[in-house]
This record gives C-alpha cells, structure tokens and sequence, in this order.
C-alpha cells in the first residue's frame, strides 16, 4: 500500500512542475566565474564576478518584510556617474534576482540591458532566500505568521515598496518593467489593485506572465488543483508553509525529493520511484546537459500559499483574489467568491511574449488578457519548443527575447527624447537623466516606503507544497 501511495505522489511531483520545472531539451550550462558561489542567494557575487558594478539595497514594506533589490547602475566601461532610465526585472515563482544573471555576462538579460545603457534593478520577493528577513517576524520560529501571504501580498505591497524606492532613488518618475511568470502576476495584480501605479510604468514586457487560466494546458494538475483547499489545510497543520528553506537541500528533506532535474535523477533510487520518474519524464535530454538546481536562480524558496493561490485560480478557471471560503469572503471582500483582478485598468504599454510549448500558461488565455488589456499586445517567441523556464535558463533567450526587449524599450526611449526636444527649448533643458547623479543613498541603508493600504491580505497557501507535504508524511512512514 505504502509502494502505492509512493507511486502517485512521484506523479503528483512531477505534475506540479517541481520536478518537471526545467525544459525537456538544449539548455546552458551555467558558467563558472572565480569567486561566486553558485548558490542562488548569491546575485551580488554573481554581478561582481562578471564584471559589472554592484549596490545592494534593502526596502521594507509596510508590513515589516525587508526585501533584497541589487542594481547593476551602469554596464562595463561605461562611466560611473551616468544613469539611464531605470529597469525594473522581478523573479517567478520560487526564484531570486539571481535568474537574471546566472547565465553570464554575455547571455544573461540584466547584464545585456545594463550594458545597453540602462540602470538596472532586480528585485526579491518576500521570503525566497534573498528576502527571508521581517523586522519582527523570525522566519523559522514564526514561520506559519511570516510565511502567511501569497503572491497578492507580493504585488501589493512588495512591488509597490520596490518600485517606489528605485525611482525615489534614482530621481526618475517612471520605469520599465520586466517579469518572468510570476514576475507577471504580481505585476497584473498590482496595477489592477492600484491603478495608480499606471503612471509609474513606460513599459511591460511580461515573460510567460500568468493570469487567466480558462484553459489551463496541465490537465493531471487542473484535476489536482480541485483539492487545493484540502491539501493547504494539512499542509498548514503540518507546519509546512515554505517551499525550498535554505537547509532544504541538506537537512530538512530526503535527498530523493529534490534530485538535479527532472533529467538528472539518480537511479540508484528506489526502483519504484524510479521507474515513476521514468515514465513521466521527457526523456529527450542526456545526463550531460543537466543543470545542478544550486546553480540556477529558479530555486530560491517561496510559501507554499503562493502555490495555493495558483491552484484555486486553476480550479476555479479564473484569476482572482485568495478563497477565504464563502463567510471569510464575505468578511473580507464583501462577497461570496473572491474578486476577480480587473486588469482591463491596466493601462501600461504592456507586451505578452509567450510561446505555444508553456505547459502553465495557455495561448488562448494570453490572446484574453490582451484582448482586454488596452494597450498590450502580444508576442509569440519564434521557437515553438521554447517552454515556460526557457525565458532564464537558455542561450538562445537573448536572440528570441531580449535582444528584441532591448530594441523595444530603445525605440520607446528614442521617441521620448525626441517628444521631449519638441516640447521644451534646447535652451531651457535641464540636463539628461541618464547624465544626473542621483541622490546619495548607502547601498545597504534600509529605507522604508509604505505603499497605499491594502484592505484584506490574503493567507494562502500551494500546489507544490501539497505534494512535499504527501512526500514527506510518506518518507516519515516508510521510517517507522
């Protein structure tokens, strides 16, 4: 019976994407820099390494979460006292700022804007390994307060502490944003939530960016999503709310439930488990081409709520706010069912890329969103293999994706200029604002920005974690 419930849970893993997160085919091999551990809370060492300068900053939110930003203010060579506009880039689900510069100073995006002129910052999200910190909260003695949000509380509160404080910082009044899949939930969530954040943005450029999920492509998780509510339940009485902890790959788990990639699995393992793994994997790659999980920025913790968050929207097919349950919604929100994110108020010149192989985000739900977006379109990456991680982890990301960004934001920066020139008298111009200083801050002072209250912060929990907590509840079985 034990051997059975051990095979399901294998499925359950791998069709929640925990071992299935990395692309079935030709990935990078992340590249060895001297002095850079390669462990994915380590973005300054990785910045530095290659040869860019590096400022770290911390912001706390108003509800005591202090987030990690690191700015790369200029590229090489460049002089140090010019700025140019600023480049927001925010993580997915479960990553760091590390995701955006683990692929080296050539292929990384954040290293090819910075070089491209531009002054950018990556942020973190509330409790991944960058920003594991509360000014209250202890993560590991208070771990089911501190890990009590989900991905709403992150593009509430965290974006809006974060996009406030860089462009405070820099002197700037707008930016551009760039976010990989939950990078761009949060960002749909927040302008949707506080429209008033429209105005902050020149562009969007949003990587796999989830929202809508009518037709989500996974149909083994839909049919799990339908016990989200359930699994949350005994994940919290478990004690189970973090997702990937620092220890994880030590002490905390089984070294079975976290191997390389779903194309390195040690199978010197359990025969069962095994043959699961096998089975369901994609056995197109060799053990060759195999990232190790501690070199790519993809692992980097997240609560198990932003996992439950995803789970309701995919049983319920929408994107809406965190399910308190018909009298806690009512409580909360005023009405039965959650709210659904109105991002017909996003008004931000926002591009969709997307790619027709994400087994987490359908085509048909992109080609919705921008259908009520105002001014979105939508973009097909030009290789139809490209999956939902390839946007960060593979070479050939910059020339189907960044590189395209890059010429994007430049021609939007071009016609700026050239509006501007026409508006004001050459002679009455103050100085450029890719030449002004900008105001003197630490790199390591905490400053704390607090964005418009934020009614009902939900408490969520995850899809992923509900098949760690069955992994982990059969492995404490199997010992006794």
């Amino acid at each position: 019976m034990t051997a059975l419930l051990m095979r399901w849970c294998v499925l359950i893993v791998l069709n929640l994407g925990l071992l299935s997160a990395l692309p079935p085919r030709e990935r990078s091999q992340v590249p060895a820099l001297p002095g850079v551990s390669n462990r994915v809370d380590q973005t300054a060492s990785h910045i530095v390494a290659a040869g860019f300068p590096e400022e770290t900053h911390r912001v706390v939110t108003e509800d005591g979460y202090i987030l990690q930003l690191h700015r790369i203010p200029h590229g090489r060579g460049a002089a140090s006292g010019v700025r140019g506009t600023p480049v927001f880039m925010m993580h997915g689900l479960m990553a760091t700022s590390t995701s955006y510069v683990q692929q080296g100073p050539e292929l990384s995006m954040g290293f090819n804007l910075a070089d491209a002129g531009y002054d950018v910052w990556l942020g973190n999200a509330r409790g991944n390994r960058n920003s594991r910190a509360h000014v209250t909260l202890d993560p590991d003695q208070d771990k089911l307060d501190f890990f009590d949000f989900s991905w709403d509380d992150i593009g509430q509160r965290d974006l809006p502490a974060m996009i406030d404080y860089v462009l405070t910082t820099t002197g700037h009044e707008k930016l551009h944003y760039i976010g990989h899949s939950q990078g761009g939930t949060v960002f749909l969530v927040l302008n949707s939530m506080l429209p008033q954040y429209n105005d902050k943005f020149y562009s969007a450029h949003l990587l796999a960016g989830v929202g809508y999920m009518t037709y989500f492509p996974d149909a083994n998780l839909g049919a799990l999503a339908q016990r989200t509510n359930t699994l949350y339940t005994l994940a919290r009485r478990l004690g189970f709310v973090e997702i990937f902890p620092p220890d994880s790959n030590s002490t905390s788990l089984p070294d079975w439930l976290f191997p390389l990639t779903r194309v390195n699995v040690d199978c010197t393992l359990s025969g069962d488990i095994c043959d699961a793994i096998n089975l369901l994997r994609n056995d197109r790659q060799t053990k060759e081409d195999s990232v190790p999980t501690e070199q790519i920025g993809i692992f980097g913790g997240a609560a198990v709520k932003q996992y439950a968050h995803y789970g309701q929207n995919i049983a319920a097919k929408a994107f809406r706010r965190w399910d308190f349950g018909r009298r806690r919604n009512v409580a909360m929100y005023g009405t039965d069912d959650p709210p659904i994110y109105d991002i017909s108020l996003i008004t931000v010149n926002t591009t969709m890329h997307y790619t027709v192989a994400d087994n987490l985000l359908d085509e048909r739900d992109v080609l919705d969103m921008v259908q009520v977006m105002p001014n979105t379109r939508a973009r097909r990456v030009a290789r139809d293999t490209f999956q939902h991680v390839d946007f960060v982890v593979t070479d050939d990301a910059k020339e189907l994706v960044t590189d395209y960004i890059i010429e994007a934001i430049g021609l939007m920066e071009k016609e700026r200029d050239e509006a501007n020139t026409e508006e004001v008298p050459a002679s009455q111009t103050d100085a450029p604002a890719s030449q002004t200083e900008p105001p003197a801050l630490l790199p390591e002072e905490v400053i704390s920005i607090s964005p418009p209250d934020v009614p009902g912060s939900s408490s969520t929990l995850s899809l992923g974690v509900l098949s760690h907590v069955f992994l982990l509840v059969l492995y404490v079985l199997g010992r006794i």
